[in-house]
């Protein structure tokens, strides 16, 4: 019995002691919770956006929300160059995604469709991948060139 107990003390112990996970969903069909945020600008252009630099994040995405506010997105940071390839399977808001190197020059720009099982890939390794509302690029006059500043 006061072993069983000591076990138990150990285990509470250790388990207050380790680091929560960097995102947690309930339910595999809900958005993950928000992200950390930060602040970049292209072409003049402020947006607030959450940035997606783990697997989990990277992965889950903008998928299963409704809706996102104008001048936000989602930033997906990778360490080192990577092909980058995206699906819209379990998104419902139209998006654009701007591709960008390891010094934010945007190089290719997409226009996604909602729920779609379309591959949209970057067409060779980057570092970054900006997801905004669809249009807000056109609309704001951002093109191919263009950088992201600052980077996380």
């Amino acid at each position: 019995m006061i072993r069983r107990a000591c076990l138990f003390a150990l285990w509470l112990t250790l388990s207050a002691c380790s680091p929560a996970p960097a995102t947690v969903t309930t339910d595999a069909n809900q958005p993950q919770p928000p992200l950390p945020t930060t602040q970049i600008q292209i072409a003049g252009h402020t947006l607030q956006v959450e940035v997606a630099d783990t697997d989990a994040e990277r992965r889950a995405g903008l998928s299963y929300r409704t809706e996102l506010a104008s001048n936000s997105g989602m930033l997906f940071v990778y360490r080192e160059d990577t092909p980058l390839h995206f699906t819209m399977r379990e998104t419902r808001i139209p998006l654009s995604i701007a591709f960008a190197d390891a010094d934010g020059l945007i190089y290719s720009i997409l226009q996604m469709i909602p729920r779609s099982n379309q591959v949209y890939s970057a067409g060779r390794p980057g570092r970054y991948a900006l997801e905004v509302t669809q249009g807000w690029f056109r609309e704001h006059n951002v093109n191919i060139g263009d950088r992201i500043t600052p980077l996380p």
